[in-house]
């Protein structure tokens, strides 16, 4: 069985490369994600030595290892999917949702809780995280849902809340783990796809209103996360509590400067920065590379984003509506997700608990984030053959006429 899988990756590599030049794997797109992971990996390394040393038995490499076996089920992964046609993901798409939405009330039965939160099933020796899988699932659905309902997104108002009122459901769901940094990707993808799809703007506009007014009230109703937006307003006014993690993230980016203190030589992450490896590894990276490290990795996540848009783009020009409205999904999702990270690592957003796609230790994360750049792949190349098979009949055509 193995055999016939490795032989069915075989023939598809065979078909590009017989294909014209033209359908090879976009290496602006393969390019910078390669980076990315390389950086991540460097990174988990560096960021969670001090850390896996002193709480997993003196095992430094601890992390290192899990990520690198996660980076293997992804790089796996993305190659089975890379062999899907997108007409899969978009019949199979509503039974995703669904299994999506079983494991999230799952999660909060069976879930196993870390600091206060219920977000983990443990397989095993590995974890599922619901909330990185309910990303994809809910691009992949709203896309077919887009393209189903077409008319009637763009002509009434119906066609505009049907998908929100499913959406909102995942969102109380995700609010209950807590995960109120997920709630609001998914939320926000979700209009941005719906903008591009034709909604019209004063729908647009009001729900993004009322969206704002019910994150906001979100935020001061539970105390924890008012306490969080109050230390992210002034860290410093309690910087050995509440604001302690952002005090200390705000450090490493200055001691960055221009160049960085060079790899391995954070200071930060000597414990001073909990779990750097996570959520903040960015700001270990910042410390360890400077301002120009942090431009390099913002740049690679623009050309990602830039990458999807432009994919989408012309796969709408060939009328592959699915496929375009799926990438312009997942284009907001990993660039609105590494936006709002790095924001939190510098200083420029309220604290969230939100992986840096890529780079930050999270096996759910880096599985599912590959899985999307290989759908993303898959996009481009079936657009590529098509824009092909297209100017050999209109040569073709063209030939016959003369």
């Amino acid at each position: 069985m193995l055999a016939q899988n490795f032989l069915k990756v075989g023939d598809f590599v065979e078909q590009l490369k017989v294909a014209d030049p033209r359908t090879k794997l976009d290496p602006w797109l393969l390019g910078p994600v390669f980076i990315l992971l390389a950086i991540g990996l460097v990174m988990v390394a560096s960021s969670s030595m001090p850390y896996a040393e002193d709480n997993m038995r003196g095992n430094e490499f601890y992390f290192l290892m899990r990520h690198s076996i996660y980076l293997a089920i992804a790089f796996i992964a993305s190659i089975c999917v890379l062999q899907l046609e997108t007409r899969f993901w978009q019949v199979y798409g509503p039974y995703l949702l669904l299994f999506g939405i079983v494991v999230l009330i799952a999660v909060l039965v069976v879930g196993r809780e870390v600091n206060g939160s219920k977000r983990w099933i443990a397989l095993g020796p590995l974890t599922m995280q619901p909330a990185e899988l309910m990303k994809l699932f809910v691009v992949i659905y709203l896309a077919g849902y887009l393209v189903r309902r077409s008319d009637e997104l763009q002509t009434q108002v119906r066609g505009f809340m049907k998908p929100l009122l499913l959406i909102g459901l995942i969102v109380a769901f995700l609010l209950l783990q807590p995960d109120f940094g997920s709630s609001a990707v998914i939320v926000a993808t979700a209009l941005a796809m719906m903008f591009l799809a034709g909604a019209r703007l004063w729908q647009f506009v009001s729900l993004s209103a009322f969206v704002s007014l019910v994150m906001a009230l979100v935020v001061l109703k539970v105390p924890y996360r008012m306490k969080r937006l109050t230390s992210f307003l002034d860290p410093w006014a309690d910087q050995f509590g509440g604001g302690y993690q952002l005090v200390q993230s705000l450090i490493a980016f200055g001691r960055g400067d221009w160049f960085g203190a060079g790899l391995g030589n954070s200071v930060q992450k000597l414990s001073y920065l909990p779990e750097a490896h996570t959520d903040f590894v960015f700001a270990v990276f910042a410390e360890e590379f400077g301002f120009i490290g942090v431009t390099l990795v913002i740049a690679l996540f623009v050309i990602i984003f830039i990458k999807s848009l432009s994919i989408g783009r012309r796969a709408l020009r060939m009328e592959q509506y699915f496929s375009a409205y799926m990438c312009y999904g997942f284009g907001f999702w990993l660039s609105l997700q590494a936006l709002i990270n790095i924001g939190v690592a510098s200083g420029s957003l309220p604290t969230k608990g939100l992986t840096l796609p890529f780079i930050s230790y999270g096996g759910n994360s880096l599985i599912v984030s590959c899985m999307a750049i290989a759908i993303l792949l898959r996009v481009d190349f079936e657009t590529r053959r098509k824009e092909y098979e297209y100017a050999s009949i209109k040569r073709a055509y063209g030939g016959a006429d003369e």
